[in-house]
């Protein structure tokens, strides 16, 4: 499945490891929130980097001092209209400081992009019709944003109080 990282489309470096699966040789692991909790020690050990599958259903601040340990935290959105995962993604960036790879997976639409991207996700597993119809100009669709967010966008507030600091005197922004 093509994954757009970084504004393009690049190769996904990480292998999904199913629950019941051996661990495989290799350099970047994802494992379920399930096997997680049942092998963390064994996992963490390993010398590769691991990444998380979580699901829409488990709260962020259950993961604790784990976070370090991760480099990956993979977001489910099971329907489009299921937004859970939009605030998993502000609470890993905002509260919990989680600055590895958040990637969206599961029914990532176009028209989404943009916002997941504002909530702090930085990775989107999108089905092959992305490349053909050209998803990645979902990403300039808009460059002004009125609520700050987790990309590290500036609102038009801040840009208000920016030009206000170098404004003149005699000047009067509105």
């Amino acid at each position: 499945m093509p994954l757009i990282k970084g504004g393009r489309f690049v190769d996904d470096p990480w292998r999904v490891v199913g629950d019941d699966e051996p661990v495989p040789d290799a350099n970047h692991l994802v494992v379920s929130h399930a096997r997680w909790l049942k092998e963390r020690d064994a996992l963490a050990a390993l010398p590769v980097e691991l990444g998380l599958r979580l699901p829409n259903t488990v709260h962020p601040s259950t993961l604790g001092a784990d976070l370090d340990r991760l480099a990956l935290i993979a977001l489910n959105f099971p329907r489009f209209t299921d937004g859970r995962a939009y605030s998993q993604a502000r609470l890993l960036r905002g509260r919990f400081g989680f600055r590895g790879e958040i990637r969206a997976e599961g029914d990532v639409l176009r028209d989404q992009l943009l916002f997941m991207k504002r909530c702090g996700i930085d990775a989107f597993s999108v089905g092959e019709r992305a490349i053909a119809e050209g998803w990645l100009r979902a990403f300039r669709d808009f460059d002004v944003f009125y609520q700050p967010a987790e990309d590290g966008a500036i609102s038009v507030l801040q840009r208000r109080l920016v030009a206000r600091t170098r404004a003149p005197a005699d000047f009067t922004v509105t």
